[in-house]
């Protein structure tokens, strides 16, 4: 590995790991697009390049989530009656994504995909619509099928849950700081059983770069797990520090910026 994907790959590591701590996010929609731009300049087929991206990201989660959900433990804000009543349907919601329905999609598909996910999670950010008084957090059941759409839905795009997480317990009048640290506490059994399905879905994958094993780029995910591990603690102290209605309005632009760029991927020749 030269110096400069060292160098892009830790600041790609601090950036996701941040913003971990700091949304309940597993950086995914950041680091998908900017990873599928350094494999492509690779030599990595671009639909490929797609796929990995999406596979490491997820397995980063892994490392991101257990350290941005113990700064958000000792402040007493992770909803652990919703982190147990969801985590069995994001477990089979993710195995199905991971090690099925994403070896079969094309990378192309995928990257379209994404696009229209980061757009629609962006749009969802600036409207910042305030729920109905009546809405509650619904029971056992429905909550283990909500997490089964989130499970399959982040093994898709390569994220952590938190652009579905946080809008559904808002929506459903959890606090918008235990919303965040809740979605930290999903993001681990999201990434566990994505990255599952990842490894078993591309097996006998041959090796596209020195250090690809199936879908997984290790020298990446090793990288920007070590980074995104000593970060993830500072987004969380900051998200208790920081007005999250400005936050969000920057970060959608962002969004924006990286779901036309997927778009262009999905639509290049």
């Amino acid at each position: 590995m030269n110096p400069q994907l060292v160098i892009e790959l830790l600041l790609l590591g601090c950036g996701t790991g941040f913003l971990a701590g700091l949304l309940g996010i597993g950086g995914g929609m950041l680091m998908v697009p900017f990873l599928t731009l350094i494999l492509s300049h690779r030599g990595v087929d671009a639909g490929l390049a797609v796929k990995m991206a999406i596979a490491t990201s997820m397995a980063t989660i892994l490392f991101t989530s257990l350290s941005s959900v113990r700064a958000h433990h000792k402040r007493g804000a992770v909803r652990w009656d919703i982190v147990r009543a969801m985590a069995p349907g994001i477990v089979a919601g993710g195995l199905f994504a991971g090690a099925g329905v994403f070896a079969l999609l094309k990378g192309r598909w995928l990257a379209l995909f994404f696009a229209s996910f980061v757009g629609f999670s962006a749009t969802q950010m600036l409207r910042s619509r305030k729920p109905a008084a009546t809405h509650q957090m619904p029971g056992a059941a429905a909550q283990a099928a909500a997490g089964g759409g989130i499970g399959f839905v982040s093994g898709l795009v390569g994220a952590g849950g938190g652009f579905i997480s946080v809008p559904f317990m808002i929506w459903c009048n959890v606090a918008i700081h235990n919303a965040v640290a809740t979605s930290a506490a999903l993001g681990f059994p999201i990434a566990l059983a994505n990255t599952a399905g990842y490894v078993v879905g591309g097996w006998s994958l041959p090796a596209s770069l020195p250090g690809a094993f199936g879908y997984l780029y290790l020298p990446a995910l090793a990288i920007i797990a070590s980074a995104s591990v000593l970060f993830a603690p500072l987004g969380a102290r900051a998200a208790h520090a920081i007005p999250m209605g400005q936050l969000r309005k920057v970060f959608a632009l962002l969004l924006y910026a990286l779901a036309a760029y997927m778009l262009w991927k999905a639509v290049a020749p």
